[in-house]
């Protein structure tokens, strides 16, 4: 298990793509050695004990979303995947079982493909509700569709909403911990200042 092995990158806002423009995306590689233990479980207790939960197991969605008034970190527990972080045309990270991203505020992202078999497990800082924010009216129909989205209120956001949600993004609460390495880690030294 490497805890130290991340990449960071700060996606700044594109169009209504609001991004965040102070906390770097984090992605962590191989976090997790999972033998013969259930990886969703090991991946949970990690976040768990990190303070990061009240979470999920599932995939990760299709369609452009991001969230208002949550961070969040998705661990990849099976399999792996394409993802795209920052809105049409962003950066794409490729992700397989053990790795794990941890998604500022407002940060857009979704799947463009997964391998057969992939499963994720996401957590959020304690006491953190994500919302869910489409950034058009493409993604909120395929939101609509998707059984994974189904109890989920979407929220298509258009210019004039912009400005609110990313006054929402700013005033997120930050964690007092790094959901992979607890105190210090990636959060300690990217988000926190050291």
């Amino acid at each position: 298990m490497s805890k130290d092995s991340y990449k960071h990158h700060l996606l700044k806002g594109v169009g209504n793509s609001p991004n965040n423009e102070t906390l770097p995306l984090i992605v962590y590689k191989s976090i997790a050695e999972f033998g013969d233990k259930e990886p969703e479980g090991v991946l949970e207790e990690i976040f768990w004990g990190n303070q990061w939960a009240d979470g999920f197991r599932d995939g990760t969605f299709p369609f452009h979303h991001y969230h208002s008034r949550a961070h969040e970190v998705v661990g990849v527990a099976r399999g792996g995947a394409v993802l795209e972080f920052g809105g049409p045309d962003g950066m794409v990270v490729e992700v397989s079982a053990g790795d794990a991203v941890v998604i500022p505020a407002g940060v857009v992202h979704r799947r463009i493909d997964d391998a057969p078999g992939y499963s994720a497990v996401g957590a959020y800082p304690h006491g953190q509700v994500p919302d869910c924010c489409v950034l058009s009216v493409e993604d909120a129909a395929i939101a609509a569709v998707d059984p994974d989205a189904a109890e989920l209120v979407i929220k298509h956001i258009g210019e004039n909403e912009l400005s609110a949600i990313k006054a929402s993004i700013v005033s997120t609460i930050l964690p007092i911990t790094d959901p992979v390495s607890g105190t210090g880690g990636a959060i300690g030294e990217h988000w926190l200042g050291g």
